[in-house]
């Protein structure tokens, strides 16, 4: 589906396209879609020759258009990854990137801890080789026994096919067996006196079970297995999988994201999303039945959401004659279902190579149960932190209007500044409306006419910058300006505002105490003190507006600073205009990548060798330099540099 643009919007597959395009236009839909449908100007549909193949295109298009009403799957690629190496000395890591590369790749985990725990138990187990690069002599991993230093000698490729085969064991859910051997080991060591090797081996033995035992439920099949659930609520779908290894629930992953299309459309799409870049897949896959609302979008008569146990026993025992008892519209029905139910089974078992399984009964059952479960928990609680979080900013802004004497704030500006010393001065604004950051709203400044260290002519100027810019294009006014800063700042605020621009905006400031913590709220000419309770919802909203407009301000000082170091080391080179530095960092990309480039990288900018040579031994020697003046520098004195 496009919009009038030529744009694709949406992405999906039906084996009956003309009753899925008519289901759009007729009937009643929710926001979202009629939003996704109002935007409708045109269709391209592509035939496929199975549900396999359209599975695949649709997951392949929606990968490569990111349709605006598609599920997205943004977090693909966040998963980690336990990989053993392909090369010749094959070492351990944990990556998010899953490349075809021979190596062999194991996960994914659902979150880093997972996986970085598990990387060091095997790191203690195993002595791979630790270092990206070969160093010259051997390190401290191979004096405590965790790695075999192939920097120095020679191993041979046996050893190397025991522990990679070992560990794919181990990580393929055969730690029981690894457990044993060890044990096994250490009381061999402990007959043998040898009590230092046998606590080794007991320690190991006891961080196995620290990282693997953690488990939540346990079946008798000891089968990898991802089981899926959802739930829709108010546009929104939440997608749980549990992932179970080797019979054990070791942990759980969910996804929340608004949802435009047909709901079990739509999480199927997810699944195939989910999978099209795994390539650590399990040995089964369990998925929730689809719900015959569902069913009917596609054209089926309307029957029950909830599909009762009734129902169930009737599609799977009931024999032709029963169903017509039952009634042959319900009969039609469980029979479209069904169907529609085998043709998703099929299409990911014949795309995944894994077994599906859309389970009915009995205890898998209860798992996609437990998992949809917990789907709909995950959305109860967004939904009631969102509404906890609008009913405490609409009161945090209630009251603090009534404190400040003023009627119902909707707007609120805070500005912030940020150098070293003078150097590199700039300022910041953010905006919140109705009590929450509305980035769209931010603006940076660069400060141009003061000199040193002045905070107050600094806000000065910022603050007439602003306002005369909202003068003159007719930007809304703010309700109230928040100043970091205290009686010095908000004279200064004032000052430009009254007496200059003859705007009558109320100014507060927010003074900070020895910690840097928000302590005080002051306002007035001349300031005064509000008695705001620190513990009160008023005081944490203004506590989080001055951190937000702090952290915006440091970042951007960064910014500019980071740059103008840049700028300050190439001009310094003899030879260097601003043309070449232009063209430099344009064909670099960094500072870093010009330290480390070679002569001849420096040709295709028309740069010969004697000028390449000079610039790289003027920027290393300036880097060397500064660390010969920190390691100078007396212990006492303090080597950052101090934010003011």
């Amino acid at each position: 589906m496009k919009n009038k643009e030529g744009t694709i919007i949406y992405v999906g597959k039906a084996k009956v396209l003309r009753n899925r395009v008519r289901s759009y236009f007729t009937g009643s839909h929710n926001a979202k879609t009629q939003a996704l449908v109002q935007e409708i100007a045109d269709f391209e549909y592509i035939v496929t020759a199975s549900n396999v193949e359209a599975l695949i295109l649709e997951c392949n298009l929606i990968k490569k258009y990111h349709p605006r009403y598609n599920v997205l799957l943004k977090d693909d690629k966040t998963f980690p990854y336990i990989k053993i190496t392909h090369e010749a000395h094959p070492r351990l890591e944990v990556t998010r990137k899953v490349y075809k590369d021979k190596g062999k790749y194991f996960g994914p985990y659902p979150n880093s801890f997972a996986a970085q725990q598990t990387k060091k138990l095997l790191d203690r187990l195993y002595p791979m080789r630790k270092c990206r690069t070969l160093p010259d002599r051997v390190c401290l991993y191979y004096h405590l026994g965790q790695c075999v230093a192939p920097c120095e000698y020679e191993v041979e490729q046996e050893t190397y096919d025991k522990m990679v085969s070992e560990i794919s064991r181990f990580l393929n859910g055969g730690h029981h067996e690894i457990k044993q051997d060890l044990t096994r080991k250490m009381q061999e060591a402990a007959e043998e006196l040898n009590f230092e090797r046998a606590k080794e081996l007991r320690d190991q033995i006891i961080h196995i079970d620290a990282v693997m035992e953690k488990q939540k439920i346990t079946t008798t099949e000891a089968v990898d297995r991802d089981i899926f659930g959802y739930a829709v609520d108010k546009g929104w779908m939440c997608v749980q999988i549990l992932y179970m290894r080797q019979g054990k629930l070791i942990e759980r992953h969910a996804s929340m994201f608004p949802y435009y299309g047909e709901e079990y459309e739509d999480f199927i799409s997810f699944v195939t999303q989910y999978y099209s870049d795994n390539p650590a897949l399990p040995k089964e896959v369990f998925l929730p039945v689809e719900t015959m609302d569902s069913a009917a979008a596609e054209g089926n008569p309307p029957v029950p959401r909830v599909i009762t146990k009734e129902v169930i026993t009737a599609l799977d025992e009931a024999t032709a004659a029963e169903a017509n008892d039952a009634g042959e519209s319900d009969g039609a029905a469980l029979a479209e279902l069904d169907a529609a139910k085998r043709d998703v089974k099929e299409a990911l078992e014949g795309w995944l190579k894994v077994k599906v399984h859309i389970p009915r009964r009995g205890l898998k059952k209860n798992m996609v149960d437990m998992a949809s479960d917990n789907a709909r928990v995950g959305l109860e609680e967004k939904f009631r932190l969102i509404e906890r979080d609008e009913q405490r900013s609409v009161k945090a802004i209630e009251n603090l209007g009534e404190w400040l004497g003023m009627g119902v704030i909707r707007r609120i500006e805070a500005f912030d500044n940020s150098n070293i010393q003078g150097s590199d001065p700039v300022s910041a604004m953010v905006v919140f409306t109705d009590g929450k950051p509305d980035r769209k709203e931010y603006r940076k400044f660069k400060i141009r006419t003061v000199q040193g260290p002045d905070d107050y002519e600094t806000m000065r100027e910022v603050v007439r910058r602003r306002y005369e810019r909202v003068l003159k294009e007719n930007l809304p006014l703010p309700d109230l300006v928040v100043i970091d800063g205290g009686k010095g700042q908000i004279s200064a605020a004032v000052d430009v505002l009254e007496n200059e621009l003859g705007l009558y905006i109320p100014v507060c400031g927010l003074v900070k105490d020895a910690k840097h913590k928000t302590a005080q709220l002051m306002m007035g000419d001349p300031a005064e003190v509000v008695p705001l309770p620190r513990d009160s919802q008023e005081f944490y909203l203004l506590q989080r507006i001055q951190d937000e407009v702090h952290r915006f301000a440091i970042t951007f000082h960064r910014e500019t600073r980071a740059k103008s170091m840049i700028v300050s080391q190439l001009d310094a080179i003899p030879g260097i205009g601003e043309k070449r530095r232009k063209a430099l960092l344009k064909h670099f990309g960094s500072l870093k990548k010009i330290k480390e480039a070679g002569l001849e990288d420096f040709r295709p900018l028309g740069i010969g060798e004697k000028l390449a040579s000079q610039i790289i031994q003027s920027l290393n020697g300036d880097s060397a330099d500064q660390a010969d003046a920190s390691q100078a520098q007396p212990e006492n004195q303090p080597s950052g540099e101090q934010e003011l």
